[in-house]
């Protein structure tokens, strides 16, 4: 081997272990040859143990452990909060009534921005907001009222070609002499048909085609207490019963629960 190889080689060493290998190598002729550092010194030289051939591994990063599921955090923070509390009423040192007092404040200044990201999520989306459907402020309440009285008006002329009322009374009542010409406003003003009752034999000013129980109170379901006055919806195609209420009603109050019996789906107003 001539001195140019010998030297070479041994300047590729010591430049390999010195970190700075070169990517050039001389043939045997002595033509310089673009090699990679791999290529030449773990391959062609074949260095072995003398020479560092393979890459560093890189170490696989550790990943972060998994923070809780929320409603155990949420559980923490009670179970922190209340620990604080008794330490602070049992051993009321200033140290503790302060530990207290801040952790406290903490969470309320976290029901706070809970508060504000709701409320700005209801502005931003209609879908969310029930107040568009049932208004909750004095202007909105007022105009969803005036329009549900509307829509029960023009409704309840309709409802007497389906609809009937049993109304249950008795002689000696004096909410019954009460409600009585209230419940005949209601009639005479809709067409609304009414059977009176009488659950102890006695007349009724108001509604003198009256007829005597024998049993329809409780055929009805209205129980066994035989409270008076009560209304009950009949549904003439049907055949359904709907107990409407019992004692002195307005005249508003029974077209509303007329209304709401025969035309707004159970859960839609609430």
């Amino acid at each position: 081997m001539d001195r140019r190889r010998i030297a070479a080689l041994c300047l590729g060493v010591s430049l390999a272990l010195s970190g700075t290998a070169p990517l050039h190598a001389a043939n045997e002729d002595g033509v310089e040859v673009k090699q990679s550092e791999d290529a030449l010194y773990c391959k062609e030289r074949k260095l072995g143990t003398w020479f560092y051939c393979e890459k560093p591994k890189q170490e696989p990063s550790r990943t972060a452990a998994a923070a809780p599921p929320a409603r155990e955090r949420l559980a923490a923070i009670g179970t922190q909060l209340e620990e604080l509390k008794a330490r602070a009423i049992l051993e009321p040192s200033p140290e503790n009534v302060t530990a207290y007092v801040r952790f406290q404040r903490e969470q309320l200044d976290r029901s706070s921005m809970f508060a504000d990201v709701w409320q700005r999520a209801l502005w931003q989306d209609p879908g969310l907001d029930y107040t568009l459907q049932r208004p909750v402020s004095t202007l909105g309440k007022r105009a969803w009222i005036d329009q549900r009285k509307s829509d029960r008006d023009r409704v309840m002329g309709e409802l007497s070609q389906r609809y009937g009322v049993f109304y249950f009374f008795s002689s000696s009542c004096g909410a019954c002499d009460i409600f009585s010409p209230i419940l005949k406003a209601v009639s005479d003003k809709f067409g609304l048909a009414v059977l009176a009752v009488s659950m102890d034999g006695g007349p009724s000013a108001t509604f003198p085609g009256y007829m005597v129980d024998s049993g329809q109170y409780e055929k009805l379901g209205m129980g066994t207490e035989r409270q008076v006055p009560a209304l009950v919806l009949f549904d003439s195609v049907t055949k359904q019963l709907m107990p409407i209420g019992y004692g002195i009603l307005s005249q508003d109050e029974i077209m509303d629960r007329v209304f709401q019996l025969t035309q707004v789906q159970p859960g839609s107003d609430y």
